[in-house]
Order: C-alpha cells, then sequence, then structure tokens
C-alpha cells in the first residue's frame, strides 16, 4: 500500500509530533535527565511507527518535504538576524580557540573513517563518505560528494550511503549530546555564571515568561520580511557561485545575509531588528525543521547498512563522545558554559547545527543559560565549520591512496 502525504498534512503531522514529544518529555523522567530535545523524542516515535507498519502491513507512507528547506534556512536567516557585530566581537578568541577544536576533530574523523576502511577492505573514499563529509557535513554536504565520487571515481552506492551516514549522524547526534553535557555537570558540579540565571529564565532561543509580549502584527511582517529576503539572497548567491572551487551551500549565504541586514540596520539606525519575534520564529523554524527530518527517516535503510560501514559509524560515535568529552570540554574552559559547548560539538559533530542548537536548547532549558555557548556554536557550527571541512577534504583527496 503505497500512501503520499501531501504538504500541509505533512506539516500537521510534524506539528502533532512536536506536541507529543513535548509529553513524552514531561512524562518521562529518562528523557528529562538526559536532555533529549523535544523533535527528537517525537520524530523518532513517528520514525519507528512508520517502519513498523511498512514491515507489518507493507504501508508505504512518503511525506512531501518541500517545507524542509524553507524551514532550515529560516532557521539559520535568524541566526544571521540574531548577530550583532558587536556582540560576535566579544566572542573573538574563544571562537578562534573553538574553531581549532573543530578543524582537529574534522581531520580525525577522516583519519578514523578512511583508516576503518582500509583495515576493513573498503575503498577510501567510502572511509570519506563516513568521516567528515557527512558527519560534520551532513546530508547536503553528503550529497555533494557522493555525486562527485559516484560519476568521477564511479563509487557504487554512493549516494545510498552518504544519506544512510548522514542519516545516521543525525540521529545520534541529538541523542548523544544530552548526556555527554549532563555528565560533565553533575561530575563537575556545574552552574551557569553569576547573572546567567536558571532553567527558569530564557535560554537562546526562546523568551522567559517574564519578558514575553504580545507579539504586534507589525514585528512579525517586518520579520518575516527580514527572512524571506535572506532566505531569496542566500539562495540566488549558491545558485551564483555554483561550480565555485569552494561551493558553500544556501544556507550559509542565508546566515551571512542575516548578518549583514542586521548590522545595517543597527549601525545605519533604520529600524530596530525585533529580537523576540527573531527568536521566537527561530524556535518554531527549527522544531518544524528538525521533527519534520526525522519523520521521514527511512529507519530501514540503516539497518540494512552492511556491518562494515556500521562498525564504522559506530567508531565516529565513540570519538565523538570522547573528544567533546576530553578536549572540546577542557580546551574550552572546563565550566558550566564548555558543558553546554561540548553538547553543541556532539550535534554538529554527527549530524547538522540545528541539531547543535536543540541540544544545547535542551540544557539550558534545565539548567540555565549559557550566553557564550549560543554565541560560539552558530557561528563556528554553521559558517565556519563548512569552509574549513570543504579544504580539509580537499586536503584528504590529494593524498595519494585517492589518486585524484
Amino acid at each position: 500500500m503505497q500512501f503520499e502525504i501531501d504538504v500541509m498534512t505533512t506539516l500537521v503531522a510534524t506539528i502533532v509530533v512536536l506536541l507529543i514529544g513535548r509529553l513524552l518529555i514531561a512524562r518521562v523522567a529518562l528523557l528529562q535527565r538526559y536532555n533529549i530535545p523535544e523533535p527528537v523524542v517525537g520524530g523518532l516515535l513517528a520514525a519507528a511507527a512508520i517502519t513498523a507498519a511498512r514491515a507489518g502491513l507493507g504501508a508505504e507512507i512518503t511525506f512531501d518535504m518541500s517545507l524542509q528547506a524553507p524551514l532550515m534556512l529560516a532557521f539559520f536567516a535568524t541566526i544571521g538576524l540574531s548577530a550583532d557585530v558587536r556582540t560576535l566581537l566579544r566572542g573573538g578568541r574563544s571562537v578562534v580557540v573553538f574553531l581549532l577544536v573543530v578543524v582537529v576533530m574534522l581531520a580525525l574523523q577522516n583519519i578514523v573513517g578512511v583508516a576503518a576502511a582500509w583495515g576493513l577492505d573498503l575503498h577510501p573514499l567510502t572511509g570519506l563518505l563516513a568521516g567528515s563529509i557527512t558527519m560534520s557535513g551532513g546530508h547536503g554536504t553528503g550529497a555533494a560528494y557522493a555525486t562527485r565520487f559516484a560519476d568521477v571515481d564511479n563509487l557504487q552506492g554512493a549516494m545510498e550511503l552518504a544519506m544512510a551516514c548522514a542519516t545516521f549522524g543525525l540521529v545520534l547526534g541529538g541523542i548523544v549530546g544530552g548526556p555527554v553535557a549532563q555528565r560533565l555537570i553533575a561530575r563537575h558540579k556545574l552552574a551557569p555564571a553569576q547573572g546567567e540565571g536558571g532553567a527558569k529564565d530564557a535560554v537562546p532561543g526562546e523568551i522567559a515568561a517574564a519578558t514575553r509580549r504580545t507579539l504586534s502584527p507589525e514585528t512579525f511582517a517586518e520579520t518575516l520580511l527580514l527572512i524571506v529576503l535572506c532566505i531569496v539572497a542566500g539562495r540566488t548567491i549558491a545558485a551564483l557561485l555554483d561550480g565555485a572551487w569552494l561551493t558553500l551551500p544556501a544556507f550559509v549565504w542565508t546566515l551571512m545575509t542575516g548578518v549583514v541586514l542586521r548590522n545595517l540596520l543597527t549601525l545605519t539606525g533604520l529600524r530596530r531588528v525585533d529580537d523576540a519575534t527573531v527568536d521566537l520564529l527561530g524556535t518554531v523554524s527549527l522544531s518544524l525543521f528538525l521533527a519534520m527530518a526525522l519523520i521521514a527517516l527511512r529507519l530501514w535503510e540503516l539497518v540494512s547498512l552492511a556491518l562494515p560501514i556500521l562498525l564504522i559509524l559506530t567508531a565516529q560515535l565513540t570519538v565523538v563522545a570522547l573528544y567533546t568529552t576530553f578536549v572540546t570540554f577542557r580546551v574550552m574552559g572546563r565550566d558550566y558554559d564548555a558543558a553546554v559547548m561540548a553538547a553543541g560539538h556532539c550535534g554538529f559533530g554527527m549530524g547538522a547545527t540545528p541539531t547543535a542548537i536543540a541540544n544545547m536548547q535542551a540544557v539550558t532549558a534545565r539548567y540555565g543559560q549559557s550566553r557564550q555557548a549560543f554565541l560560539i556554536i552558530p557561528i563556528v557550527g554553521a559558517f565556519l565549520i563548512d569552509i574549513t571541512n570543504a579544504l580539509i577534504i580537499q586536503g584528504f583527496l590529494a593524498l595519494p591512496m585517492f589518486g585524484l
């Protein structure tokens, strides 16, 4: 039986999944303890139900994912629109230090992937696809390189492998980040810095009840206009630069457009960007994007992965968990902010920046704010990592073993 779900019904299902995730977290202490994000809880439950329906009833359910890409771009637009250049400059040294931490892990992911592929008698390009290409690059980077490896190097099943690896990372990145942070916070008895507030205060991406105000149609329309402008500009720039020596995905240009718009409006005094509305729309976009991505998971493709690939991905998961615990946390200061950044690093080190933000929202909603983490992670995870990852991948491809 084939069921094709239209775009509006897909949106309804996504919202229901989010509400179910919130309900389960409120009632299951284990989910609260390990700070698992709502979209991950509800989305995985829905994906499991769809997989069971396919296995037991032969029902093939296909969702119309037309809104997924715009939702992702809208989220990155809000990240850019929240980035006041004066605030970015305050994070200068920490951004550089964290970027160096990330660069080392990108190289380590490729070393682990290629070494494991070599040990399992697989093509080294398979190891790269199961390395930083999909682990830190996600589905977009994975699809781009899989196409290249299939067309130029005749690597069979490259696209299926890339999508399965990226999906594995997306799921596990949203699961492992919370427990890593919880363990660090409990073990080192960490708490937010003075003035950051407790768990009842606002966390980035959410608006505290004490400061929440009724959103006017004017501010909503103005903010929505800015977001749409960022999306259109990001897509246009990405299309114009397609095929350049260093191709960046549309979401990077969308984020950069948001940064430019925010600071032009601030410096010229033409208009004040309404942060409350930006936060609201950003949170909604992020939650819907993640839930939508997870309900469309084809879990049976993960199960059908060959044992060697599962071994490589398990090794990558272990490396990320250990690296964020013993390197990211220590280098970034061994404090509460560093623990939150470790959760975020798990998110985009295994899957995507939206997962990183969701991880940190779940942690800070319980323990309290971490403005430093929400300043540094989006800058590196949504922008700088794509540039550095592309350079590192090109460096590995230049090695004699690849013959490229």
